[in-house]
């Protein structure tokens, strides 16, 4: 299996950057990406509010001055593609150009500027697309998807690698805001009846809801700011449905300028924050989900992983992208991956019972263990911790972000919690900090043999054998079983509850 991830992973990355132009009904955003890969890597983001959606649903038309400023945007980004190399760039355009009747016309210049076919996605095939930037970034993903943007709400059902088919509704922020003349009352009446019908919502209870789009997005940096969350990492952040109702129901209730730190969220999304709340509390109150999972991965990375090969798709994005940072910046990646065996092989050996996604998370701190040796030694676990945390990572959550910033953390620092911040330690259960805490001391023990060079951790197994913690030296490794390497396992031998023993 792990010589199977290896192969996978040094087998994704495929040639020139990428980029992919979203012309969308509230703003124009251009995102280039390293390289196609499982695990795609922003290298460049820049959006433009250009409101192309507004007024569509009452005139029938986009509005000249919109139409203006995103050819004008389109511009901009066609130079900054040429100057980054761009290999390959797609153009995508949604609803407010499907809907206007001047939309054909719009297309065929935004084609021109940037020099490629423009695809005007249908309501079904963005539903799809949203749907697979879902399963994209999130391991075994169960629920429904909903992406809402400026001019329209799409749902499609998800459960594992399986979509459902699509629908879309006009229920997007600047849709809403036109057809109920800005009346929220008459807005709640509009998506009321539209979505009590919806049969979508009907499979949600109990499931989790994927909620993409930059409005949902600012609704939830809002309230992770309200809670004083410790990580400001949108993708991956589940609001229990109960909570998220309450929230959204305050921010229908109360004036917009009057929100915690309102000033994180841009102007331009602001007045459309209402009608967000709105459109998700329904969404919640209908459907009955478990929680709300907010997903950073939407239209864009749908259309970048409908391309990999189906056995690239199924390779683990997190795998993927820590194999990737393991590649450019470890010592020595083949001792990543032998750490992974070596940990596999302790692991085994102790009888602590260790889940399907607790051994996934363990793999993945592995191949990050060495990302910040370049680093002064007083801080390369603060500076390990910070970049784990917040790392573009996809296919894992806050808490498994926290085990694996907290496990790397230890391998440097030893078992010393005086200087990591209690709020990070708030993210996982006792469970996950004492496998981070065991797995930290594992890796010291490691690196004190090896020093980060491949090769011999093959001749230095660590195993429990009859009730002892059991390091064994083969050949001419014996006169590295010296002071230091004794202290480290004794650490560790005292988190398993064993005697500690070096063999050579």
């Amino acid at each position: 299996m792990n010589e199977h991830l290896r192969e996978a992973s040094s087998s994704l990355v495929s040639g020139a950057p990428i980029a992919v132009i979203d012309i969308g009904s509230n703003s124009v955003r251009l995102v280039v990406y390293e390289h196609l890969s499982r695990s795609p890597t922003p290298i460049f983001n820049e959006k433009a509010s250009c409101g192309l959606g507004r007024e569509v649903a009452t005139t029938g038309r986009l509005n000249a001055d919109a139409v203006a400023k995103a050819l004008s945007t389109l511009r901009r980004f066609r130079v900054l593609c040429d100057r980054m190399g761009v290999g390959r760039l797609f153009v995508l355009a949604t609803a407010a150009a499907r809907d206007a009747s001047n939309g054909p016309e719009f297309v065929a210049a935004c084609a021109e500027i940037c020099r490629t076919d423009v695809e005007l996605l249908s309501g079904k095939r963005e539903a799809q697309l949203s749907a697979l930037g879902v399963l994209s970034g999130v391991h075994h993903a169960n629920g429904v998807v909903g992406d809402l943007g400026g001019g329209s709400l799409e749902l499609a059902d998800v459960q594992g690698h399986r979509i459902g088919s699509g629908v879309t509704f006009p229920l997007g922020g600047l849709a809403l805001q036109d057809t109920s003349g800005r009346s929220l009352k008459k807005a709640a009446k509009i998506v009321k009846d539209t979505l009590t019908k919806e049969t979508h919502l009907e499979h949600l209870k109990g499931r989790t809801f994927y909620a993409v789009g930059g409005t949902w997005r600012a609704l939830a940096r809002l309230h992770m700011f309200q809670r004083g969350y410790p990580l400001h990492v949108m993708h991956g952040y589940v609001i229990p449905a109960k909570e998220a109702l309450e929230f959204v129901r305050l921010v229908q209730r109360v004036p917009v300028d009057t929100l915690s730190r309102i000033e994180t969220v841009a102007e331009g999304r602001r007045q459309l924050l209402a009608y967000g709340a709105l459109v998700l509390e329904n969404v919640i109150r209908i459907g009955k989900p478990a929680n709300v999972y907010i997903s950073a991965q939407g239209v864009r990375e749908g259309l970048l992983f409908e391309m990999l090969a189906d056995d690239e798709k199924k390779v683990d994005p997190l795998i993927a992208a820590t194999a990737e940072l393991n590649e450019v910046r470890s010592r020595s990646p083949v001792h990543g991956w032998e750490l992974v065996e070596w940990t596999d092989r302790f692991m085994a050996s102790t009888g602590i019972e260790e889940s399907v996604e607790e051994k996934r998370l363990r793999h993945a701190a592995c191949l990050l263990a060495d990302i910040s040796w370049r680093a002064h030694p007083d801080y390369r676990g603060e500076q390990s911790l910070n970049l784990i945390a917040h790392a573009a990572f996809i296919g894992v959550d806050h808490p498994g972000r926290a085990f694996l910033g907290l496990a790397i953390y230890y391998r440097h620092v030893g078992m010393v919690d005086e200087d990591l911040s209690p709020r990070i330690r708030e993210l996982v259960s006792a469970r996950l900090l004492d496998r981070a805490r065991i797995l930290g001391a594992a890796l010291r023990v490691a690196y004190i043999l090896s020093a980060a060079m491949p090769g011999t951790l093959q001749e230095a197994p660590l195993l429990v054998d009859r009730g002892k913690l059991m390091l064994r030296l083969k050949g001419d490794l014996g006169p590295l079983g010296g002071e230091r390497v004794g202290n480290r396992l004794r650490t560790l031998a005292r988190l398993i509850g064993r005697e500690p023993l070096i063999v050579t």
